[in-house]
């Protein structure tokens, strides 16, 4: 497994306050490293620009990368679970009230060194910026999901395409 660069000046850790409210975040598993034909991996750089915090993990039904749609059905697709950490609980106010949901995640299982891919549904290669695919420098996803409903700290949607526990950065309101 390839150890991933340490956090660059901007990063400040957390405090000894923070650290203790703090919930941990454990990969969802193993970092996909198969290579196809055709695709070429760069040397990552030795340090991040930025820190993020994680606001809680994506509960779904897939445990592997093939199993994952392509892309989330907001109006059929299973229900999924978006666990909140609890010091975010005062965001929540309103959500209830919001049909669609823009969620913001972390692939934390894809590759971020590769700069040409070959797709396995058709083959071709193509620059890393000219896919949709979760292996980027910077693994973020964005999907546009249907709210189900809320209970506390569980925030229920459908439309995801995500493995089951991926961490979440953040939710917006997506208006029509």
């Amino acid at each position: 497994m390839r150890s991933l660069p340490q956090a660059g000046p901007s990063y400040a850790p957390p405090s000894e306050e923070e650290e203790e409210t703090m919930v941990e975040i454990a990969p969802a598993g193993p970092i996909d490293d198969d290579m196809r034909p055709g695709e070429k991996a760069v040397a990552l750089p030795e340090r991040f620009d930025a820190g993020l915090y994680f606001i809680g993990r994506i509960r779904t039904p897939w445990t592997e990368r093939g199993s994952c749609p392509r892309r989330g059905d907001p109006e059929e697709g299973p229900v999924c679970t978006l666990e909140i950490d609890p010091r975010w609980a005062e965001a929540l106010t309103g959500i209830a009230d919001c049909q669609r949901l823009q969620v913001l995640y972390w692939m934390n299982r894809a590759r971020r060194d590769l700069v040409l891919q070959s797709p396995r549904h058709d083959g071709d290669t193509r620059g890393t910026f000219a896919l949709r695919s979760p292996v980027r420098p910077n693994p973020v996803a964005s999907s546009v999901v249907r709210l189900v409903g809320v209970d506390g700290l569980r925030v229920q949607v459908r439309g995801l395409d995500c493995l089951d526990g991926t961490p979440l950065i953040d939710l917006k309101v997506q208006h029509d």
